[in-house]
């Protein structure tokens, strides 16, 4: 069998060309080329700018100057370009294919919001600015929150939070301020299974003892099991809604009114709305807090360190506990409210979770967004999401095992296991030839209550095209898999790294680079 397309070699094959080529005399494949670190490049000695030489002042630092060089290459300004334009080449991204990565939706940035966030009077904007330079932004925050809260069904809404944890810690802090208030002490906070891994972080780091409510066969949450824990110490429980097995909670109100007879609030992490969103309004079903990650609904750019936006729509049992500051609107102008007062109904505050009020980019590409689509069309976004990860699960279900395929449609994601595959074959086996094929691995290894697990998000964005081409893929890796063929075990052979040490690169991790790891390492 062999590896690629027709004509190409098997993979053993392609290594023992690799071997034989003169290519390996720099380690370059045509135009992938090798790239060492900026460190091996550059020498401290050397630098592409040249600088006066400083004034000698008088040191603050004391004895915590530096004695030594800091040891920084130096390189020209062609060669910086080289290098940052070579790693580039390295990487994958959205623009590049299908981004098949579970819970996480990573859909296309359309290039239009980007257009929008760049404007003058958005791009520059400066946090220290006074209010009376700032009205146009301010209108976009309170645009986009009522269109937040309409779309959820919710009261209100905070916007300073900067990621979906970060609106999970929110969320659990308006909580915890509320059973202040009343003077109810809550130590309990209930995760079920199928929510997402940080729920249970979360809830930790506010103080909470987490406990864990089973699911069910056809994987969803356990809902006798549920109501015969809840009691006077539970403060919250955390679901998430579509679940991480792909599914909708049926029983979601029922849960809500159990939770809620109880003294306790509903939590709903909402990084999965993009499958609901303009069809369900969590606000109906009982929800009383609930995170949305812009990027995984509202398109803004997903991860890579920069900055993100995890809004918080809240009940009205909740509201006055919201965090500062917020924007409001009074008489033809918009305040950013930033002190707590007694006199109005956010009294009760929790106070500050940032310096700011928000990642103004975010909130401009997610309301360039909203207002591109419209009602109408956000229905038609998680129609669309649903559809393409019905066709997934499908088209695969008779070459990969789908635990809950027989549980009704999935939502938004796929979720597959490794059942079937020949006897030491894994699903990082599968992971790791998908990069061979072009696409960026799907989730592994979660959600933990299926073994092997590999979940599959197309998001709405993907053609059926796409989508045709990624089935091939892994249906051809699923074959090979279940054949033993050994070839697969030492997948990826064309990307830019072969497979690593995992277990080693998380016990022993080198973080800090210097010349005698580097000698180590040749040895």
């Amino acid at each position: 069998m062999t590896m690629f397309k027709e004509g190409r070699p098997t993979a053993p094959q392609a290594v023992a060309q690799e071997h034989m080529s003169p290519a390996t005399v720099t380690g370059n494949r045509a135009l992938m080329l090798e790239e060492p670190l900026i460190f091996e490049i550059g020498s401290p000695a050397t630098t592409g700018v040249d600088f006066a030489e400083a004034p000698k002042i008088a040191s603050r630092l004391g004895n915590l100057a530096r004695q030594d060089a800091i040891g920084l290459p130096g390189l020209s300004e062609q060669e910086t370009v080289r290098h940052y334009t070579r790693l580039s080449r390295q990487n994958y991204a959205i623009d590049l294919g299908l981004f098949p990565l579970g819970s996480c939706t990573m859909k296309h940035n359309p290039r239009l919001n980007e257009k929008v966030a760049r404007m003058a009077g958005f791009a520059d904007l400066h946090p220290l600015q006074p209010q009376s330079t700032t009205q146009g932004a301010l209108a976009v925050i309170h645009e986009l929150a009522q269109w937040l809260t309409t779309l959820t069904g919710m009261h209100s809404v905070a916007m300073s939070p900067k990621a979906g944890a970060h609106g999970e810690l929110c969320g659990l802090l308006c909580i915890r301020a509320a059973l202040e208030a009343r003077g109810d002490a809550r130590s309990v906070v209930l995760v079920p299974e199928s929510a997402h891994g940080t729920n249970p972080a979360t809830a930790a780091f506010c103080g909470y003892k987490v406990e864990d409510i089973p699911a069910t066969p056809d994987g969803r949450v356990d809902l006798e099991a549920l109501k015969t824990r809840l009691g006077p110490d539970v403060a919250a429980v955390m679901i998430t809604n579509p679940n991480t097995c792909g599914l909708f909670e049926r029983d979601m109100k029922t849960i809500s009114d159990a939770v809620h007879a109880v003294g306790a609030f509903v939590y709903c992490d909402g990084a999965n709305f993009n499958a609901i969103v303009g069809r369900v309004r969590p606000g109906d079903l009982g929800v009383d807090a609930m995170h949305i990650n812009l990027h995984k609904t509202f398109s803004t750019p997903h991860g890579g360190g920069g900055p993100g936006s995890g809004p918080v729509v809240l009940s009205e049992a909740l509201a006055p506990f919201a965090p500062l500051p917020f924007v409001e609107k009074q008489g033809d102008r918009f305040v950013l409210v930033e002190e707590e007062t007694v006199e109005d109904h956010h009294g009760d505050s929790f106070g500050r979770m940032v310096a700011f009020h928000g990642q103004m980019g975010m909130f401009t590409r997610a309301l360039a967004y909203i207002l591109s689509h419209g009602a109408d069309g956000l229905r038609q976004v998680s129609g669309d999401a649903v559809l393409n990860a019905n066709y997934i699960l499908r088209s695969l279900a008779d070459v990969l095992d789908a635990p809950f395929g027989q549980s009704g449609p999935c939502m938004h994601e796929a979720l597959f296991s490794d059942k079937g595959l020949a006897e030491g074959f894994t699903t990082l086996d599968i992971a790791k030839g998908l990069i061979d094929e072009g696409f960026h691995p799907m989730t592994m290894y979660f959600p933990l209550v299926v073994h092997g697990a590999m979940l599959i998000e197309p998001t709405e964005t993907e053609s059926k095209a796409a989508l045709d081409q990624f089935v091939m893929a892994l249906r051809s890796l699923a074959g090979r898999a279940k054949a033993g063929d050994e070839a697969l075990k030492g997948a990826p052979y064309h990307a830019p790294r072969r497979r690593l040490d995992e277990t080693l690169a998380a016990r022993k991790p080198v973080l800090v680079w210097n010349e005698s790891d580097l000698a180590q390492a040749a040895e």
